[in-house]
């Protein structure tokens, strides 16, 4: 939709002939913004009601502050992910509200501040498996949700998980971040009535394959309302939680 379309489509809400709500829908449906080198889909806070996500790997840093500068523009809050230090310090160059989080090498800038709502509890397995489960976190947090963390509370010790049940209990939702065989998930999706969003992690000796065998092991899950995200895809993971702890204190 270029403007001119965007002037008629203004002129049939004038005059009668769109609804606000039809018009609203059509904006849902607007193009992104062509860089040549990066399609900005800046109406998908629109569809999703978060503007587009950063990803950073594989992108120079030109291009990265390239695309942070179009989107405040847009007047959207900045999440960017796998980002390095020296991201970081160009996207800081240009905007001095940059926070930078070096375990889950996230960027976030956030235009204004955000009531958090709802509860969702992040629990990692192993410290190791803390830098996924804090790309959790900020996710969720910078999405608008209220966001915990229990860490390292993994099945080689469980008493250290069933000392802390009362933080399953309080959430809305749960995300299990665990590496090696990823068992954690089963175990805490049997403990608790809500669910539980399962990310297996590239932490493990040689057999454990990358995360696949924890990989398999979620999705083999006996316990009942256990999800599983890609490996290592903590991003994804807080994306999902949050659009079901969405539900919860939308209802409210």
């Amino acid at each position: 939709m270029n403007i001119e379309s965007l002037r008629r489509l203004l002129e049939d809400i004038q005059n009668n002939n769109c609804s606000v709500d039809e018009g609203l829908k059509k904006l849902r449906l607007l193009p992104y913004e062509d860089l040549g080198f990066a399609c900005i889909d800046h109406h998908r806070s629109l569809r999703q009601g978060f503007p587009e996500v950063i990803f950073c790997q594989g992108k120079s840093q030109p291009q990265v502050v390239e695309i942070v500068t179009r989107l405040l523009n847009h007047h959207c809050d900045i999440l960017a992910t796998r980002a390095n230090e020296g991201v970081y310090q160009a996207v800081h160059e240009l905007d001095q509200r940059a926070r930078y989080n070096p375990l889950s090498r996230t960027i976030t800038i956030e235009q204004k501040p955000k009531v958090l709502q709802g509860k969702i509890l992040v629990v990692s397995a192993g410290t190791s498996d803390i830098p996924v489960a804090e790309e959790v976190l900020v996710t969720a947090r910078i999405l608008g949700s209220v966001a915990d963390a229990l860490y390292d509370v993994g099945v080689a010790g469980i008493h250290r998980l069933l000392d802390r049940q009362e933080l399953l209990h309080q959430a809305n939702v749960i995300v299990v971040v665990a590496g090696m065989e990823g068992a954690l998930a089963s175990v805490v999706g049997g403990l608790v009535d809500k669910p539980v969003i399962a990310v297996p992690t590239s932490i493990g000796y040689g057999a454990s394959f990358s995360g696949l065998a924890a990989l398999l092991t979620m999705l083999n899950s006996c316990a009942s309302g256990v999800a599983v995200v890609n490996i290592d895809n903590g991003f994804g993971a807080g994306t999902l939680a949050h659009m079901i702890n969405r539900l919860s204190f939308a209802k409210g």
